[in-house]
């Protein structure tokens, strides 16, 4: 998701810069509500694994999106099967198709543990809008040019965004070597709800929901937990209205981030220098330990090689605490 997500500020920039132009998204199904609020982009929804799995599943869905309008280019942002085969179908038709240069050796580079190179990497956004640039489609990516905007929050949860700050907290993400621990997190959850502050909770899958609503009961009062108890177009509504929110380098990072509301990252094994730092998000809200193993993995999908998983465990609460009271204090 959270790559999906980092497409969303490129496109408000591209549709924003070409009122004329038109653009049909081809996504999973589950990540429509991330599109709904962008006008001229009409979202189609690839059911990958129902009538759109398997290479006749891809031939309807190249249909379907033939059907959307005439399509005069392809912008392919993913670069994987599904896509590379998408693009033979609509290269039988003559149109123009450019695809993302997802950087894979310098990023190798980046996480080499011999000579490694750290430097700062084209960000995503970057690699997204130059898919569009080559298209013919000079697209400036600028934080501050778009006006951020909030969701209308769900009917019951209105009351508990009156008068009180609110944030959010975010501890999972999709690859456990990229996760702070979930004892010294709930450390910080602890500490948190001592103050005048509502906390919301967000995860996903049986086991977070387990999770952080034993931490809700612990803590009760005013920490709540969001994980399965709404759609994903009610979470951005509540991710929309908070103050503040505390996560990973994680999806969560990067919905906040559509909506101009600062983030707490707590980085581990992956870097910012990678490109996946958050839309328009300071360098100063970024919570990581220097070591020179740092980082090891782009995706945050490979096992500590020192196997102490120091760069998160040297993290002390009380950073993340004192970021989000330094944050919340502005």
């Amino acid at each position: 998701m959270g790559d999906v997500a980092m497409t969303v500020p490129v496109i408000r920039h591209l549709l924003h810069d070409y009122p004329d132009l038109k653009l049909t998204f081809v996504s999973d199904k589950k990540f429509a509500p991330l599109f709904s609020e962008i006008n001229r982009c009409h979202f189609v929804a690839a059911d990958l694994k129902g009538k759109h799995s398997g290479i006749f599943g891809l031939f309807h869905l190249f249909k379907q999106i033939g059907q959307t309008g005439k399509i005069t280019a392809i912008a392919d942002l993913h670069q994987v099967l599904r896509s590379n085969v998408l693009k033979f179908f609509f290269k039988l038709t003559g149109v123009k198709i450019i695809s993302i240069d997802k950087g894979r050796i310098e990023k190798k580079k980046l996480t080499s543990q011999k000579n490694k190179s750290l430097h700062q990497l084209p960000s995503g956004f970057e690699r997204y809008a130059e898919v569009f640039r080559q298209l013919g489609y000079p697209v400036s990516l600028n934080p501050s040019a778009l006006n951020p905007f909030k969701l209308p929050l769900p009917v019951n949860t209105k009351i508990l965004f009156e008068n009180t700050i609110n944030i959010g907290i975010a501890p999972f993400a999709k690859h456990a070597e990229k996760m702070y621990p979930l004892q010294k997190m709930k450390l910080v959850v602890e500490e948190m709800s001592k103050m005048n502050i509502r906390i919301f909770l967000f995860g996903g899958g049986n086991t977070e929901q387990m999770i952080l609503e034993e931490w809700q009961n612990e803590f009760k009062g005013n920490v709540f937990n969001v994980a399965g108890k709404y759609n994903l177009q009610e979470e951005l509504a509540l991710i929309s209205n908070l103050k503040l929110m505390c996560s990973m380098d994680s999806a969560n990072m990067h919905l906040a981030s559509l909506f101009n509301v600062p983030v707490v990252s707590v980085w581990g094994p992956t870097h910012p220098f990678a490109g996946f730092y958050g839309w328009g998000q300071h360098e100063n809200n970024i919570i990581d330990v220097q070591l020179n193993c740092r980082p090891c993995s782009v995706y945050g999908n490979k096992k500590c090689f020192r196997g102490d998983h120091a760069c998160m465990e040297q993290i002390h609460p009380e950073t993340i605490i004192k970021k989000i009271h330094w944050n919340l204090s502005k």
